[in-house]
C-alpha cells in the first residue's frame, strides 16, 4: 500500500490564464518505491495560518474588517479557509513525482481571503495544505488496487506577498472587483443614467463627493 507524503517546492504565476492562477509545484513521495502509481485523485484544502506571521500597524488597520481591533486579536485571530482544489496526478513509477497544481485566485473583495491578501504590504503568506483523496496503484505482480490517502497528510508553504500582488497587477492593473446586491446595483445604475455619467467610477466618485459635502 502506498505511503505518500507531500511537499510544496515553489510557486509561480500562471501566465495568460483565463483567471488569475498560482501554480504550486507539488512534490509527492512514495516510500513504497516498487509500487506503480496509476492515478491519484487528489483533494486539497488550503488554509491561511494567520497567526504564523507579524502585522505592521498599516496591515492591522486593513484587517479590521476580518479580525476587529488588534487588542482583541487573541480571541479573533483564526486560520482562514482560502480554497479547495481537486487535482488528478498522472501515472508515475519510482519513489516520487512533481506536478504543477494550479489554484485559481479570486479578486472579489467580498471573499475573506482576498481581503487578507490585499491587506498585506510585504513578507510571506503562511499557507497550510491539507490533502485527502484516493490513490490507484499496483504492487509488484499484483492487479490494480485502490486506497485512501490519510487525512493526516499536510504541507506548509510561505507564499510571498509580492508574488500575489504582481499577479493581480498583471490581471487587474490599478483596479479591484466588488460584488453588489442587485437592488444596490439598480440604484447605482439609475444614478449613473440620471446624471449622464460615462462609467461606474465617475458615478461612485460623484456620490462620494456629495457625501463629503453633506457631512462637512
Amino acid at each position: 500500500m502506498p505511503d505518500l507524503s507531500f511537499q510544496i517546492d515553489s510557486a509561480s504565476v500562471v501566465a495568460f490564464a483565463a483567471v488569475p492562477m498560482i501554480a504550486f509545484q507539488l512534490h509527492i513521495q512514495n516510500s513504497a518505491a516498487d509500487e506503480a502509481i496509476h492515478t491519484i485523485a487528489l483533494r486539497c484544502q488550503i488554509q491561511i495560518e494567520v497567526t504564523r506571521r507579524r502585522y505592521m500597524p498599516g496591515e492591522q488597520e486593513k484587517m479590521l474588517d476580518l479580525f476587529g481591533q488588534p487588542d482583541r486579536w487573541s480571541q479573533t485571530l483564526r486560520s482562514l479557509l482560502w480554497t479547495h482544489v481537486n487535482w488528478v496526478v498522472p501515472t508515475f513509477a519510482g519513489a516520487s513525482t512533481t506536478v504543477s497544481m494550479q489554484v485559481p485566485c479570486s479578486f472579489d473583495f467580498n471573499v475573506a481571503a482576498t481581503k487578507y491578501f490585499a491587506g498585506l504590504s510585504d513578507g510571506d503568506i503562511p499557507l497550510l495544505f491539507l490533502f485527502s483523496g484516493t490513490v490507484f496503484y499496483a504492487p509488484p505482480e499484483s492487479p490494480l488496487q485502490v486506497a485512501p490517502i490519510s487525512w493526516e497528510q499536510e504541507a506548509r508553504y510561505k507564499l510571498p506577498v509580492k508574488l500575489w500582488r504582481e499577479m493581480m497587477d498583471a490581471y487587474y492593473p490599478n483596479s479591484v472587483w466588488i460584488s453588489l446586491h442587485k437592488d444596490t446595483f439598480d440604484r447605482l445604475y439609475r444614478y449613473k443614467m440620471q446624471h449622464g455619467l460615462l462609467d461606474w467610477e465617475h458615478a461612485l466618485e460623484r456620490m462620494l463627493a456629495e457625501e463629503v459635502e453633506v457631512n462637512s
